[in-house]
């Protein structure tokens, strides 16, 4: 069971419960769960505390059997500078932002004793982030990198609780290790074959970290005038992430700045050595296929080759193929399942009592610039992803400057990371010169 044995989950979402009861069924291992104390992991702590430490995980699908269960957890610490013991692994089901601030609060005389790391769902740059910290305390430690978490977990109820439900599962994920080939990477390979789910193995971590969809089509979809108007307006209606304007936001312009987004991604990483991705290949045979009646083999196989204007085309199919789902059974009147209503969430006020912004864009914006500041460190030219940054960051201003009544949470402040950047492209710069 490799380096699994004693392992300590770094976080208090649902994943973590999804995760933790996933390790015991396969491993049957020793488990820790840490997390920060705060107003919103209060009832997940006091949850976990009078079901005296078992957890539950239950489904929405029974295709997913494999991903239901209960068991109990081990060691419960409030506090990451609380964590006692020795671990071997450490589970980052963190958000991408907050990995350094978890690290520093733990103890470095565990640090320095962990065999290994893994990133569930960490962002371009994550593995170099991590491992460039770890030199200080164990430079021997294996750090592997997920493509992406590898499912849709959320709480059973509207607060946190010991109990997760799972609503769905991917059928395949990327992963990367600092050691190739990795005992660690295929002890993972086996026990993600018993969930069900296929597992391709990268050469290196920040391949796997450039297979991760929300890469690509988040930020054309999150960062334009539409999305951010029903993020942060006051406008009561709804829109949705996946529908076509004026429903939601994808319109000509969007399928263009995608299409362009994708393509400095693509040289930013072709800089790195690393092997790019046919992004209509990848977005409908890893991720959510459509009929082929929509777009044929020969379009997604060659997407890479056409003229821009076909490449445009092709995805705006690509989006309106998915305004329903394509493969559900439709209704007595010929309806589809809406799969592409999926509403735009607001910004609203966090259990700490501040304004806050939802997950999607808040993590974007990290990832944003982290891309941003690696491509400007390997002088590669990326106009849009500075668009996308540019318009996200007058939105933020212009929000402080009208809700100055209110508290207003950190996502609100314009930001660099300059510290997270200096790290990875310290590491980017080892790994180009050798």
């Amino acid at each position: 069971m490799g380096d699994f044995k004693h392992v300590l989950l770094l976080g208090t979402g649902p994943a973590t419960i999804q995760l933790a009861v996933n390790l015991k069924k396969c491993w049957d291992c020793r488990i820790a769960i840490v997390g920060r104390e705060s107003v919103r992991s209060e009832s997940f702590f006091d949850s976990i505390k009078q079901s005296n430490q078992r957890i539950r995980v239950s489904i929405q699908n029974e295709k997913h059997r494999a991903m239901e269960g209960e068991c109990f957890v081990d060691h419960v610490f409030k506090g990451y500078e609380t964590i006692t013991g020795e671990w071997d692994t450490l589970i980052f089901a963190v958000t991408t932002d907050a990995y350094i601030e978890v690290l520093k609060q733990i103890d470095p005389k565990l640090l320095r004793k962990v065999k290994s790391m893994l990133l569930i769902s960490p962002t371009l740059g994550s593995n170099s982030l991590i491992r460039h910290y770890m030199n200080d305390y164990n430079p021997s430690t294996e750090i592997i990198s997920f493509s992406t978490y590898f499912g849709d977990t959320r709480w059973m109820h509207a607060r946190p609780t010991n109990h997760a439900l799972t609503t769905a599962v991917k059928k395949k994920v990327f992963i990367g290790s600092t050691k190739y080939p990795s005992p660690n990477v295929e002890e993972l390979c086996k026990a993600y074959k018993q969930l069900g789910i296929a597992i391709d193995i990268m050469e290196s971590p920040i391949e796997a970290e450039t297979r991760n969809i929300s890469l690509y089509v988040h930020p054309p979809l999150f960062m334009n005038d539409v999305s951010l108007s029903t993020i942060f307006g006051d406008r009561e209606t709804k829109k949705y992430v996946y529908k076509i304007y004026p429903e939601g936001p994808i319109t000509p312009l969007l399928i263009r700045e995608m299409l362009a987004h994708w393509k400095e991604i693509m040289n930013i990483i072709s800089k790195l050595h690393i092997k790019g991705i046919n992004l209509l290949k990848f977005m409908t045979d890893d991720n959510y296929p459509v009929r082929l009646e929509s777009l044929s083999r020969h379009d997604i196989d060659n997407f890479p080759t056409f003229e821009t204007i076909h490449q445009e085309y092709l995805l705006y199919i690509r989006y309106t193929s998915l305004l329903i789902d394509p493969f559900s059974e439709p209704d007595k009147d010929g309806k589809y399942f809406d799969f592409s209503a999926v509403p735009i969430r607001k910004m609203f006020i966090n259990r700490e009592g501040d304004l806050d912004i939802p997950r999607m864009p808040k993590e974007d914006y990290y990832r944003l610039k982290i891309i941003q500041g690696i491509a400007k460190f390997i002088d590669s030219s990326c106009p849009t992803i500075d668009k996308f940054i540019l318009t996200y960051e007058n939105k933020l201003e212009e929000v402080v400057q009208s809700h100055k009544e209110i508290r207003l949470s950190a996502a609100f402040a314009v930001q660099s990371f300059e510290e997270d950047l200096n790290r990875i492209c310290n590491e980017i710069g080892k790994y180009l010169k050798a």
